[in-house]
């Protein structure tokens, strides 16, 4: 029926579902096109997977990369892109988010106080090597904020997921460098600085913070001076449509009461991928990526995703994820590991006892040989001294392992390599081999297997001392061994959209009035991951897009 005639609870221009970085994004651009705006998130905090993210935004040519002299020809941006992703998503939307990437991040930056920002210095694409690719990187991240800023939002702004010590915060420029703490005196007077500012805002009462909640906490500052309003505990139920198939509003659960909100311009779906929907997982994802080790938000099952396929909506890349090389801790909590496999006297084997790809990899590069070559279990091996010098999962040199690692077998130690083959159930003889034969490599300064180190981004979180800064003799024991997993940051696949973030039917025709971004869309990436960021990068930008179009911009 026409919407005028159904019955709604509350009406509004523009619903957005879901509190990340797209959808607030998203919001934001709603509002300053003059649209009544309203935002509502299924959990009881706001801020999505990308408040549990390390926050980099990989968007090139942004203002601020120009205005540090890294600015890109609109030609080497779309090359490079043709490269990573090919002809896997339609061209017309790597255009949308090559032109109006910028775009977005100079409407953010001029039409609030809040949004600021700093370039990650030298942090690499992820395939610097293919042409347009940029061995000094394209990813920026948000400036650290006071907390204390947002009020009574403070307290509902979702959690990080591991805890820091009172008034340390740490960006992603200083975590590179802190990596190297006991290698380099640059990381030494990194730590000094770190140490102080720790105090300062301890001294003036401050709740500082960096990475996805920063970027969270600075979208929402910016949406309390817009005058948008954010509901939590409302969860999208179904989407609402007129006679002529065009969604005109949302039913959704407050509180435990079904309320129906019209939306005179749209919806936009920005409410995660499936992570935590097991049904869709074991339905779509490939062998060895279905078990759930996911760091991405548990309120995430789909909600967006199988509401516009309720109408009809196609969808696409949904054997495909975010993934990341993870360990599943005691306490529940599913770690990753970025940093990790690119530091020297460390390699990840299988099963067999054997290596299978390059450690220092990109991360979803590295899991995709992993699930192509069905190689499971998998063991992080290291040796003393690279536990003396490096920080492993969120342990610091010189710090023990927690009790219950050792205890639950997520660690193994032994004093030989032999020995640790036994304990993590492989090949003696074959870990032996590959222990000798990457030593050999490391000795000679080049992995003739894997090229492990032949990229700038293998060497981003390497050792700068050592003359090839991820390769390093494995010969130290007592030898460690860290089980690890097929992880993932979200899922890839979701609504097929086109380049106004128009959700597309299975025929290809437009559902009028919807709108989808983030992990509940089919990647723009396709399969693969240009750099840091490249998750947070174009949710912001479609929900950019889509929320204009809907206010009738062009």
């Amino acid at each position: 029926m026409p919407a005028s005639e159904q019955s709604w609870d509350h009406e509004v221009d523009f619903v957005v579902v879901g509190s990340g970085c797209g959808g607030l994004t998203g919001a934001l651009a709603a509002a300053d096109r003059g649209m009544d705006t309203l935002v509502i998130e299924k959990a009881a905090v706001y801020g999505g997977t990308t408040a549990l993210s390390g926050g980099g935004i990989w968007v090139p040519n942004n203002p601020l990369l120009v205005r540090e002299g890294l600015g890109d020809s609109r030609a080497d941006v779309r090359t490079y892109l043709d490269a990573v992703v090919g002809d896997r998503v339609p061209s017309e939307n790597l255009d949308a988010f090559i032109d109006e990437g910028p775009r977005t991040l100079e409407f953010l930056e001029t039409s609030s106080r809040h949004m600021r920002f700093q370039w990650c210095t030298g942090y690499s694409d992820y395939h610097p090597e293919q042409p347009g690719g940029r061995p000094n990187g394209r990813t920026i991240e948000p400036l650290p904020v006071n907390l204390k800023e947002l009020g009574e939002d403070e307290d509902l702004l979702r959690p990080a997921a591991l805890a820091t010590p009172p008034g340390l915060f740490i960006t992603s420029k200083d975590f590179v460098q802190l990596n190297m703490v006991t290698r380099t005196w640059k990381a030494k007077w990194t730590a000094l600085l770190t140490g102080l500012r720790a105090v300062k805002a301890i001294v003036l009462r401050r709740n500082m913070d960096t990475l996805g909640r920063a970027l969270i906490a600075r979208l929402r500052l910016a949406l309390k001076d817009a005058g948008v309003p954010l509901w939590l505990n409302t969860a999208l139920q179904s989407l609402v449509t007129d006679e002529s198939g065009a969604v005109v509003g949302v039913v959704a659960e407050r509180n435990g009461a079904q309320v129906r909100i019209r939306a005179r311009r749209g919806v936009l779906l920005a409410s995660g991928g499936f992570e935590y929907n097991e049904e869709m997982r074991k339905r779509y994802l490939r062998e060895g990526g279905k078990d759930n080790f996911s760091a991405a938000a548990v309120e995430n099952t789909g909600d967006g995703i199988v509401a516009g396929e309720k109408l009809g909506a196609a969808v696409d890349l949904m054997d495909d994820a975010w993934w990341m090389p993870s360990f599943h801790r005691p306490d529940g909590i599913n770690q990753v590991l970025v940093s990790e496999r690119s530091i020297p006297r460390s390699i990840i084997i299988d099963q067999h006892g054997k290596r299978f790809t390059n450690e220092a990899s990109p991360y979803v590069t590295f899991v995709h040989d992993q699930l192509a070559g069905g190689h499971e279990p998998t063991w992080f091996v290291f040796d003393h001294k690279a536990k003396g010098r490096y920080p492993i999962g969120g342990i610091m040199p010189g710090q023990k392992f927690p009790k219950a690692w050792l205890e639950s077998g997520l660690i193994q130690t032994a004093e030989t390599v032999e020995e640790l083959a036994a304990k993590i159930d492989v090949p003696v003889a074959a870990l032996v081999e590959t222990v000798q034969r990457y030593n050999g490599f490391a000795r000679a300064g080049r992995d003739e297997d894997f090229n492990r180190g032949a990229s700038a981004y293998d060497n981003y979180y390497g050792d700068p001392t050592l003359p090839q800064p991820t390769l390093d003799v494995l010969d130290q024991g007592p030898y460690y061994a860290l089980r690890t997993r097929a992880g993932d940051l979200g899922t890839k696949g979701g609504l097929v959209y086109n380049e106004k973030a128009q959700v597309l039917r299975t025929d290809g025709g437009v559902i009028e009035g919807l709108y989808a971004t983030g992990n509940t869309s089919a990647a723009v990436m396709g399969n693969d991951y240009a750099g840091a960021g490249a998750t947070i990068g174009p949710a912001m930008v479609f929900g950019y897009i889509g929320a204009r179009h809907a206010a009738g911009a062009n």
